[in-house]
């Protein structure tokens, strides 16, 4: 492995865990009350495009990362969308 291999993996892997904390917390509580719906909508949005841009390019650490990350932010938003369509 690269060192610039070995950045990207290190990178993918601290940025994309840094999200799990925050969906288990949002799955289990189900208090979306600090989370701003526009913004995850947009970061899902910037996601998937970071991920296509990866799958462009065929580089695995960009790919991973953002699949996953496009998973776990995902998961946030539609429960976010949830929780406030049942309180109305």
């Amino acid at each position: 492995m690269t060192l610039q291999e070995f950045l990207g993996y290190a990178a993918a892997t601290l940025t994309t865990g840094s999200f799990l904390p925050q969906a288990v917390h949002t799955l289990r509580t189900r208090d979306v009350s600090g989370i701003s719906l526009a913004m995850y909508a947009a970061f899902t949005a910037g996601v998937a495009l970071w991920l296509a841009y990866g799958i462009a390019l065929g580089q695995w650490p960009i790919i991973i990362a953002n699949a996953v990350t496009l998973a776990l932010a995902a998961t946030i938003l539609v429960t976010k969308i949830g929780v406030e369509r049942s309180r109305r």
